[in-house]
């Protein structure tokens, strides 16, 4: 059965007064004469007339552009729809139209509990110092610009500069390994090379220097190196031929001015990667137009960002989580960076500065969250959040009791927002409302202009069942394409095999009864044990109520004969060992919360679960290790945040 879905938050009759979403409502009946009974009538509306609503987006937002805004497409379908042709645009200037004297543009921190503020003016003055020497160095429209940075004021400067020159951007976080570096930048050859020397994570100090001469080598299309030091290191590293810059070389022009060339609407704003688990990882291209539209979209209407806010999500450089928060910049807010471990030297460390830092909209994963409900944490207990708003929440499903938690233990009145989208478009699908309830476990609504459905196997759309998550009409923030796949082959394959001319997105989910929607995890992970499908958040939603468990994986193998395994694996909680009792409430919470068929036919008790580095588990590639694949060709280890956690399931698969 479903856990039963309580409300837990309603909003007041002035916070729907006041949310741009519904003066964007009033905007919609003076100018078209379109008045919205409900959200979801609005909704309805934007997506049966995708094209109007796009277009007055474009006049809502006050876009600046040149060119003409007709034709809105050039009336294809997905994936060869391009929209808005006859326009050219800026990303960074209309950041930059922002700019006040007022507010910070940037708050940076890091684990040392020390912020700085970079003012608007300051902003201005160094991301026009960074272009000009990029000028000087060659630089020009459509070149790459790649950075391998913590999430630091020198990243956010790197990527204004290059974005206004009009060029491609593309980042990893530096602990990522070299290999997996190389294996996402190589495909784009970029020009240049902004590195760190070292970075600061978990209390400790690495050092890159030799990563940074490793990439210099396996790049043969970089030029230059500009580096970034975060210490005393001001020596460039090794004896590459590769001219070499220090940062504040950089950003110590004189009289420079900021350049925002307009390009065309979908001209490449960035590259993006898939995680790369199971082979290559894609890259990803967005357009700098439907990424612009997009999060000038999401931010205002379902972040409901608002100028001289402070705005925070937890994320890295590698993340697109780090590319969406940005666009936050775009409604006027202030920017709050965080640079090392969400974890040091506590779980509180993040909520300290929600509170130190008067943070609006604050934003984590559901891992996060999930984390401090299982160690008990109470951060209401330390803090006030009187300046909280909303907490966002992404990167995998929330479930019940995440919710549950947040309202009991940080603050009763905040707007629980939680989204789901991905690297894919750059933002959320599915996501917050503030003029809607919150129900434990389930996202609010649909965003607007995504034509999102649950559909059964048969391609048809469902309401309170569990479907796979479609997209019927494209959005402009769709991958424009992706690097290296000249015929749209992989493309296509990514999505629209499935369902013919419909994205699929490769989520469970059920659209529910206040049309929420609920995730069950992907459906490429689904546990199909005996023709019923059980989804892995149901499962994890179940363990995590058992408070010696810190983590959880679950699989299901297909065997001969048509027989299954579905066995769980947990990691324990420091202390604790998996006990037959402890088995039996794990079972016993599987059987009250959800049915018999969710409990596992094997509980193992594993050092370590594999996640990525952005912070997702791997079932699939466990699975398909346990069913004996070559585990080099099962998962590329660079991309784990934990490559030792495989050694188990490996032994395990051996001795099978």
């Amino acid at each position: 059965m479903e856990m039963s879905s309580s409300k837990l938050w309603t909003p007041a009759q002035e916070v729907v007064e006041g949310a741009n979403i519904t003066a964007f409502c009033t905007w919609l009946g003076k100018h078209s004469g379109r008045t919205f009974s409900s959200y979801h009538e609005l909704w309805q509306w934007s997506i049966d007339h995708s094209e109007v609503f796009w277009s007055l987006l474009m006049k809502f937002f006050n876009v600046t552009y040149d060119g003409v805004a007709e034709p809105v497409t050039n009336g294809m379908a997905m994936p060869d729809t391009r929209w808005f042709e006859g326009v050219s645009l800026s990303y960074a200037e209309h950041i930059f139209r922002n700019e006040t004297s007022d507010t910070a543009a940037i708050i940076a921190t890091d684990e040392s509990g020390e912020s700085r503020e970079i003012s608007w003016q300051q902003l201005r003055k160094d991301v026009a110092s960074f272009q000009e020497h990029l000028r000087r160095s060659g630089v020009t429209t459509g070149d790459r610009i790649v950075a391998f940075l913590p999430n630091i004021p020198e990243a956010t400067i790197s990527f204004l500069a290059a974005n206004g020159l009009g060029c491609v951007w593309s980042s990893c976080s530096p602990d990522f390994g070299v290999a997996a570096v190389v294996e996402r930048f190589g495909q784009i050859k970029p020009k240049i090379l902004i590195a760190c020397t070292e970075y600061n994570y978990g209390g400790k100090t690495f050092n890159t220097t030799d990563v940074v001469e490793e990439l210099c080598a396996s790049l043969p299309s970089v030029e230059q190196v500009i580096l970034v030091s975060a210490g005393d290191n001001h020596t460039p590293p090794g004896q590459s031929p590769i001219t070499k810059h220090l940062w504040p070389e950089t950003v110590g022009i004189d009289g420079a001015v900021l350049e925002c060339r307009r390009v065309s609407f979908n001209h490449p704003i960035w590259v993006l990667y898939s995680s790369g688990t199971t082979g290559k990882p894609k890259a990803i291209v967005h357009g700098t137009g439907g990424i612009l539209l997009e999060h000038l979209k999401y931010g205002a209407f379902h972040n409901d960002f608002k100028r001289g806010e402070r705005c925070f999500w937890f994320t890295t450089t590698g993340w697109m989580m780090w590319n969406y928060i940005h666009g936050s910049l775009l409604s006027g807010c202030t920017l709050v960076l965080y640079d090392g471990s969400p974890g040091h030297p506590d779980l509180s460390a993040l909520w300290q500065l929600a509170d130190r830092e008067r943070i609006a909209h604050f934003g984590v994963s559901a891992a996060f969250i999930m984390s401090c409900l299982r160690r008990h944490a109470e951060p209401n207990r330390q803090f006030n959040f009187a300046s909280l708003r909303s907490i966002g929440s992404t990167g995998s499903t929330l479930p019940a009791e995440g919710f549950n938690w947040i309202y009991d233990h940080v603050k009763k009145g905040v707007w629980l927002s939680s989204m789901s989208g991905g690297t894919d478009v750059c933002s959320a699908f599915v996501g917050g409302n503030p003029t809607l309830p919150v129900y434990a476990g389930e996202i609010q609504c649909r965003a607007l202009g995504c034509s999102l459905f649950a559909y059964d196997d048969n391609g048809k759309a469902v309401n309170e069942s569990v479907g796979e998550m479609v997209i019927t009409r494209p959005m402009p923030s769709m991958p424009i394409f992706f690097w290296n796949d000249p015929d749209g082959k992989r493309y296509h394959e990514s999505y629209f095999e499935t369902f013919p001319g419909v994205w699929r997105h490769g989520d469970w989910i059920r659209i529910t009864e206040h049309d929420g929607i609920v995730i069950y995890g992907r459906s490429d992970a689904t546990l199909n044990r005996g023709g019923v499908r059980i989804g892995t958040s149901e499962i994890y939603s179940a363990v995590d109520l058992i408070p010696e468990v810190r983590d959880s994986l679950i699989v299901c193998i297909e065997k001969e004969g048509g027989q299954f395994w579905m066995p769980l694996f947990v990691v324990m909680q420091p202390g604790m060992e998996l006990t037959d009792q402890i088995k039996k409430r794990i079972n016993q919470s599987l059987k009250e919360n959800f049915s018999p068929r969710h409990v596992p036919d094997e509980i193992v008790e594993v050092p370590d679960i594999p996640f990525t580095i952005s912070g997702k588990k791997t079932e699939t590639p466990v699975k398909k290790i346990l069913m004996g694949a070559n585990p080099s060709k099962a998962l590329n280890r660079d991309v784990l945040r934990n490559p030792q956690s495989l050694d188990f399931f490996i032994a395990l698969a051996a001795g099978m």
